[in-house]
């Protein structure tokens, strides 16, 4: 075995075959794999096989595509297609919102009838077919093969590998830099270690003092023998059919078929035992007969069907059920490419690509930012709280999950000090990255679930409350609980150089300055937006979205520098409370309560000052998402419900109204407020975004600065857009990823909708070419209720100065 390599791959599945392939293929040759077992002998060796393109995460179809060719140009795949099917008038709506949002990502799909999918696949019950989406270069592929293969690839390129081999530690030097892999056959010292050991991803990152959360969770599938006269054609395509949870593809004639039940079973709560590989557990007939009668439904004749085998093995899932990808901080040189068991072969070939070709330029080429291995930071590490939701996003996989239902496992997890208050008021709870937090206000306060299941694709029944809130805040004032956003204290003499080199924005102001900036990467785009505060000359808030904080909280840590002097960097977010009073009347009814002056000369827009409330500090920071005066009060946890108290009282005489997360959308949008993974993204630059305003090229280098240079100089292909629908004033369901027509042609998608109360429009954004960037374009857009005509407006719909919020 060599004592030293570039890159250490861990694990020979799939992925770390691909990722060992295309490294190779892109040049590096000083790559080793090593695997515990043989090849393929883990949770590659029990895939199903079929493999789709379709997906509505841009990231995820460009994956999928990537995959499908590469192994069709290897000779490794059947274009069989697949055709996926709606059983219900609901799921045939959501299938049409999906195919409209991935036509917009590149996806040449459309919604076929009931008698189109019958000449597909003859086979099927007429009996709750309402439509389908056929893919002809879907198919399917032997996992074994398609492993094996191409390890054998990555070998002929160079790459080395290790079977029989087993990880036993990792060297880390004393900077937190990756130095070795310790195996039982001897140590390879090594720059870069990639995590691909699927269910025992997080054993190896425990190695080196990392915490991720993948929970290995059963899955099943049977394979039935043909029923004589309805035998399968080899070239019968794959079948999906969420409604009934299955997937099916055929093999001797007869299926194989699986699926996702709604109650699925953690096999290992704490990590799978090494001795566990390529074997599977006996199977749970029980736990799979509601798959098989959805199978049945589907395709009668099946009841016939003699069984051969019914195979049960754990895989390994996320929280989100979503992927684990690239560096980790706190350790230099380790990369993730772990918690797969949704992703599988139709992700690998891409990821491994991606993976390659970001170890490689220090960078991803696109934006994979929900797929980034920080995403879960330290608050998942409860074993049984990660399992508990991981268990929760298995169900859903096939189960349809409308936009505006919530998430039920494990709750309530994380409270905000003031959480009783909340429910005493009647607070609806959604939830955020493990916080409870208000959706809206009720007569009774309750945990939001299923709750769209109940209305459907209607109109949500919290529509007018939603009104209340809105217009208290634009013409009163309103109380909001905001615990959740991320607090990141930076402090020392590194702190300063840090967060200038992160930000885009001169961050060097006076204390007491709230910096609303974006952390950038080295393509000028947009990896944070978020609020930097200056309390001191060495000492610095970060605030930032709920379900941002950890990959926020990494990103500063890998970009720290000794060279700069000594920073700490601690979240603080569970220390403080945030309360956010908004609206014009809010100095009336915060003046009550402070001694401390408030005026708009002595605490002016975007300044962060301690005021004194009843004994207590508070950090008030002048700034709102709402676009009206107002302040987001940073309060210690032990005196919030006092300050919660006496911010009622106070604003009894104003017809104070209390607040939730739901109404805030139809507010920024008014505004022209961005949000941050919708309409900013890491592939989208401040200046194509309109925060061109946030950009100091003078404060010297940052990160991202030199292509915002170049941009600015050769001038923006695209821009991104206000649009109102002209039809119509009243409220229509807009939910983001939408295809937009100009002139019969797709030019882009929707970023973000909803309703503006005040003005009384549909409002959205979307980024168009620059030529159709302009005030009065005419366009079309594809909604879940039909097309609708739609025009570019200004940027800012209400209060275009900023007047309101420095009144």
């Amino acid at each position: 075995m060599k004592s030293q390599a570039e890159i250490v791959v861990i694990g020979g599945g799939i992925y770390g075959a691909q990722v060992a392939y295309h490294l190779a293929k892109f040049g590096k040759k000083d790559v080793v794999i090593v695997e515990k077992g043989e090849i393929a002998s883990g949770e590659s060796s029990h895939a199903a096989g079929l493999v789709t393109q379709f997906a509505t995460s841009q990231a995820m179809l460009r994956f999928r595509m990537y995959s499908i060719e590469l192994y069709s140009e290897l000779g490794l795949f059947n274009h069989v297609g697949s055709l996926r099917v709606a059983s219900s008038k609901e799921q045939l709506l959501e299938m049409e919102r999906s195919v409209s949002r991935a036509k917009a990502l590149g996806l040449d799909c459309e919604i076929i009838t009931p008698e189109e999918s019958l000449k597909i696949m003859p086979q099927l019950s007429k009996k709750d077919l309402y439509g389908g989406i056929y893919l002809p270069r879907d198919g399917q592929l032997d996992p074994y093969t398609v492993t094996t293969s191409m390890v054998k690839f990555a070998k002929e390129l160079g790459v080395e590998v290790y079977t029989n081999t087993r990880v036993t530690g990792i060297k880390l030097s004393a900077k937190g830099e990756i130095e070795a892999v310790q195996t039982d056959k001897g140590e390879i010292r090594c720059e870069i270690i990639v995590n691909a050991a699927g269910m025992w991803a997080p054993r190896i990152a425990a190695m080196a003092g990392l915490q991720i959360p993948t929970t290995p969770v059963d899955h099943q599938h049977i394979a039935l023998r043909a029923v004589p006269g309805h035998e399968f054609a080899p070239n019968t395509p794959c079948l999906r059919d969420p409604d009934n949870l299955v997937y099916m593809r055929q093999e001797a004639g007869g299926l194989v078929i699986g699926g996702y039940e709604p109650n699925p079973l953690p096999r290992w709560i704490d990590g799978a035992p090494w001795e566990h590989g390529s074997k599977s557990f006996p199977g749970d007939f029980d736990q799979f007969e509601m798959l098989l009668e959805g199978a049945i439904r589907r395709l009668p004749f099946l009841e016939q069907a003699g069984i051969i085998t019914l195979v049960r093995h754990p895989g390994a899932y996320t929280p989100d059920c979503q992927p684990l990808l690239g560096p980790m901080a706190g350790v230099k040189g380790m990369w993730m490419l772990a918690g797969m068991s949704l992703n599988g072969y139709g992700g690998a070939g891409g990821m491994g690509k991606l993976m390659a070709e970001w170890i490689i330029d220090g960078e991803a080429p696109i934006d994979v930012y929900g797929y980034r291995a920080t995403r879960f930071g330290n608050y998942y590490s409860d074993f049984n709280y990660a399992a508990e939701r991981t268990v929760e996003a298995v169900k859903y996989y096939y189960r349809m999950k409308f936009p505006h239902d919530e998430s039920e496992a494990g709750r309530p997890y994380r409270t905000s000090p003031v959480h009783y208050r909340l429910i005493e008021n009647g607070a609806v709870f959604g939830e955020k990255f493990g916080w409870e937090r208000v959706n809206y206000y009720d007569k009774e306060s309750r945990r939001m679930g299923e709750d769209q299941r109940l209305w459907g694709w209607n109109k949500p029944p919290y529509f007018e409350r939603m009104r209340l809130e809105h217009n208290s805040t634009r013409e009163g004032v309103t109380l909001f609980d905001l615990t959740s956003f991320g607090k990141i204290e930076v402090k020392g003499k590194g702190a300063l150089p840090l967060l200038q080199r992160l930000t885009d924005s001169n961050i060097d102001k006076p204390v007491g300055s709230a910096i609303y900036t974006q952390f950038l990467n080295k393509n000028g785009g947009i990896e944070s937006d978020l609020t930097v505060t200056r309390l001191g000359e060495e000492y610095f808030w970060v605030i930032t979205g709920s379900g941002f904080i950890a990959n926020d909280l990494a990103r500063i840590q890998m970009y720290v520098d000794e060279n700069d002097g000594y920073v700490s960097i601690r979240d603080i977010t569970q220390e403080f409370a945030c309360l956010a009073l908004w609206g014009p009347k809010s100095r009336d009814v915060l003046k009550k309560i402070t001694s401390s002056d408030i005026s708009n000369e002595a605490h002016p827009y975007l300044t962060t000052k301690l005021i004194l409330i009843n004994g207590t500090k508070v950090y008030a920071q002048r700034v709102s998402y709402a676009g009206e005066l107002g302040w987001e009060l940073y309060i210690p946890n032990n005196r919030a419900t006092m300050v919660w108290d006496l911010l009622v009282e106070a604003g009894k005489e104003f017809n104070l109204q209390l607040g939730g997360y739901k109404v805030l959308d139809p507010l920024r949008l008014e505004k022209g407020f961005k949000y941050f993974t919708t309409d900013l993204t890491p592939t989208t630059t401040p200046y194509e975004a309109g925060l061109g305003f946030c950009v100091d090229l003078n404060k010297g280098d940052f990160i991202g600065r030199d292509a915002l240079v170049k941009q600015k100089a050769e001038g923006l292909r695209r821009k991104l857009c206000t649009l109102v629908l002209t039809g119509t004033d009243e409220f229509v369901q807009i939910y983001g990823g939408e295809a937009v027509y100009h002139e019969n042609k797709l030019v882009t998608r929707v970023r973000s909708g909803g309703y503006g109360f005040t003005v009384k429009k549909n409002i959205l954004y979307a980024f168009l070419p620059i030529e159709l960037a302009k005030q009065g374009t005419l366009l079309k857009v594809e909604l879940i209720e039909g097309m609708y005509d739609a025009e570019v407006t200004p940027s800012v719909l209400f209060d275009p100065k900023g007047e309101k919020t420095r009144a």
